[in-house]
């Protein structure tokens, strides 16, 4: 079986081509749903490599099926998946590839995701006779609006056949390039929006005492909100609150009628997402009435589960990486409260999500994700590459071996 090694030595080999394919897409920037360049790019590639393409998976996805030469009946099903999708945001990097569109960017790495799931693909293709088993690439839409990841699944992207395990990763411009960071279970939070509209009653500026003022409800209501997790959640463990849009009055001599905040909670576990809802609900309607006025509370159902590592997988991972960059820059502790629709994944076929590292202090590449003026080291493209390629390998093989 080919080594970790030879296959650092091919995904290098691989770095100018991997580069052009993220330059390309990251000038041709596409958002959730909208992704039709990038997957008829994607379908192509895989199709030219012998996979059998399935495209339109949740509007726009595409579905890679390969079977590797050494199959039995028995053996696992890998899910290999990627994220597409960029941002609205205008880019402020003066690059020779920069977005070529107004108000759009990858300003979190998607087009290095994808070019880095087709060197994976490119990889296991060139060694299908040493591998068991069935290898299902997912090329994933909106994952920035977490909506890809259950349209693919609502489209049937889990059956036929249904995968065993799950491997994502995401370029992290937090860690150097050439760090790696796999952690056993939750590596992202669980998410979800809430919305609190606060009906007081309007009256003259000049005339307070005649109204119930929405405005003066919501700022109290903002600032008890930030008690919660201070004095409701265990110090233990970890949430977040975040009231994040405050809309309410046209002029400054009205008093309105109603005040209207937006916000998301974000946690670890589905205890502590349920404790955050309930107060949440009691703190906002408590601080409304107490100060004459109504709260309304309502939570989006459009959120995400935590991302969960099984640490089998995990561990197995980590070993891959200790072999690409050694043990030492190997983190197992890293997390994140941001969150991920891959979660959806990792609950029907256990798996593990990884970071790569790709800032790069002496490079200036330190922007956080999201920024107008984010980038990535493109010396991560073929780490990337050999992680997954190698994982994929270790779990095909392995674990049928042991099924």
């Amino acid at each position: 079986m080919i080594t970790t090694e030879q296959l650092r030595e091919e995904a290098l080999a691989m770095r100018s081509q991997l580069v052009a394919t993220r330059r390309d897409l990251h000038q041709h920037p596409e958002l959730a749903f909208q992704e039709e360049r990038t997957a008829s790019i994607v379908a192509r590639r895989l199709g030219e490599l012998g996979y059998a393409v399935r495209t339109g998976v949740g509007q726009t996805g595409v579905v890679g099926l390969m079977e590797g030469k050494a199959a039995h009946p028995g053996c696992r099903v890998l899910l290999l998946r990627f994220d597409m999708d960029a941002l609205p945001i205008h880019e402020q990097l003066d690059l020779p590839f920069r977005s070529v569109y107004e108000g759009r960017m990858h300003a979190c790495g998607h087009d290095a995701h994808t070019a880095i799931g087709l060197g994976v693909a490119e990889l296991l293709a060139r060694h299908r006779d040493e591998w068991r088993g069935v290898v299902k690439f997912v090329f994933q839409p909106a994952e920035e609006i977490v909506s890809g990841a259950l349209a693919m699944i609502e489209d049937g992207v889990l059956e036929d056949p249904r995968p065993d395990h799950t491997l994502a990763l995401h370029m992290w411009a937090e860690e150097e390039t050439g760090t790696i960071g796999v952690t056993d279970g939750p590596a992202l939070a669980a998410s979800g929006a809430y919305r609190i509209v606060v009906r007081g009653r309007g009256s003259h500026g000049a005339s307070p005492h005649l109204g119930r003022d929405p405005i003066v409800a919501a700022a109290h209501i903002i600032t008890a909100l930030q008690t919660i997790v201070a004095r409701n959640l265990n110090p233990l463990e970890q949430g977040v609150v975040t009231v994040g849009s405050v809309h309410s009055g046209t002029a400054p001599n009205i008093i309105p009628d109603s005040a209207e905040l937006q916000g998301t909670i974000r946690a670890f576990s589905d205890d502590v997402m349920g404790l955050l809802r309930l107060r949440v609900q009691s703190v906002a309607a408590g601080v409304a009435g107490a100060l004459g006025c109504e709260a309304h509370v309502s939570f989006s159902e459009k959120g995400t589960p935590a991302t969960v590592n099984d640490p089998t997988i995990a561990a197995l991972m980590r070993r891959v990486a200790a072999e690409l960059v050694g043990a030492a820059r190997v983190r197992s502790d890293y997390r994140t409260m941001g969150a991920e629709d891959c979660a959806f994944f990792l609950r029907a076929a256990p798996g593990a999500y990884v970071f790569v590292g790709a800032g790069n202090r002496d490079k200036g590449i330190t922007e956080p994700h999201h920024s107008p003026r984010f980038q990535i080291d493109e010396d991560a493209l073929p780490l990337g590459v050999a992680l997954m390629t190698a994982g994929a390998l270790r779990i095909l093989n392995d674990e049928c071996q042991n099924h």
